[in-house]
């Protein structure tokens, strides 16, 4: 009974680190990608192959945060008092090189799930995959880790926007369109605005660190107002879309996310970067709005393929 208790303990722990609240931002572009596809009714859209992408995008995530969690403990950016990580590293609760290793095996799980689309749809899908990896182990990895060179945002953007609402789209229907390049871009915007929270936020941890965002190098007033700008500018673009016909009149039912949207934005006004307690929760919040905003974007597209 007692290894059962402790095995449990332990799942629980690997979760922790995996840090589940963020897993809908790379769950959400697959599925705007998914319904992409259901909209442009491709004959040759292979269905059976959702699953797999969805899945294996997730657990890239996961090991994205275990690595980072890592190499963020390691480099001093996370401490006992900072707000960033999983906390199982300076809690003590698990062994860095434990954190290391498990963070590459879930690469690997990563990599075996995506084998079937690879077989469904060939070398541009290994393109896709390696992009994925290293743009995931790189984020904080050695030698690069472009995180600590204020290239963080700009990354998230790409890789957790257009390259995942596109990939999904191309594994799904083996095509591309240039409409989804176009739609996944709110995605995208959001996806940074989580990234531009928690940078907000530990502004002053960062520099202790010695490490660079965007936020740290320009201050608190510029890293607010890029926040405004990525959340904010995830709307003014959806309406873009819909004057150009890129999306339907449906697609403004993403406007039923906007008060979240103005909670938070509203809540970092005032906010001193020597004090950040009051937004120590901000990019939990923003990941729920990008997950509400993203799921909204997807039920308007499902409604303007059948009404």
């Amino acid at each position: 009974m007692a290894d059962n208790t402790n095995k449990n303990f332990s799942l629980k722990l690997w979760f922790r680190a995996t840090r589940p609240f963020s897993f809908t931002a790379s769950a959400t572009p697959c599925v705007v990608g998914a319904m992409m596809a259901l909209l442009m009714d491709s004959s040759g859209s292979l269905w059976y192959l959702l699953p797999f992408i969805i899945l294996s995008s997730v657990i890239m995530h996961a090991a994205t945060n275990v690595v980072s969690d890592y190499y963020d403990f390691i480099k001093g950016v996370d401490t006992k008092d900072s707000f960033g990580g999983s906390g199982v590293l300076t809690e003590g609760l698990m062994e860095p090189k434990q954190s290391f290793r498990g963070g590459i095996v879930l690469f690997i799980i990563a990599v075996l799930l995506g084998l079937p689309i690879i077989f469904a749809r060939g070398e541009i899908i290994i393109y896709l995959g390696i992009i994925g990896i290293l743009g995931g182990f790189f984020y904080t990895g050695w030698p690069i880790g472009y995180k600590y060179h204020a290239l963080g945002n700009y990354f998230v953007f790409a890789l957790m926007g257009p390259a995942m609402v596109v990939g999904t789209f191309y594994a799904l229907t083996g095509t591309y369109s240039s409409s989804v390049l176009y739609a996944s871009l709110p995605v995208g915007f959001l996806v940074a605005g989580i990234l531009q929270a928690n940078n907000l936020r530990d502004i002053v941890h960062d520099r202790q660190a010695k490490i660079k965002t965007f936020a740290g190098m320009m201050g608190g007033g510029y890293a607010k107002a890029e926040y405004l700008f990525l959340i904010l500018g995830a709307y003014i673009i959806v309406i873009a879309l819909v004057l150009f016909k890129i999306l339907s009149p449906w697609s403004l039912i993403v406007f039923l996310s906007l008060p979240p949207a103005l909670k938070n934005l509203n809540q970092i006004r005032g906010v001193h970067i020597d004090d950040t307690s009051k937004i120590a929760m901000l990019d939990v919040q923003t990941a729920q709005l990008h997950l509400m905003f993203g799921l909204l974007l997807s039920v308007s597209i499902v409604i303007s393929k059948f009404i």
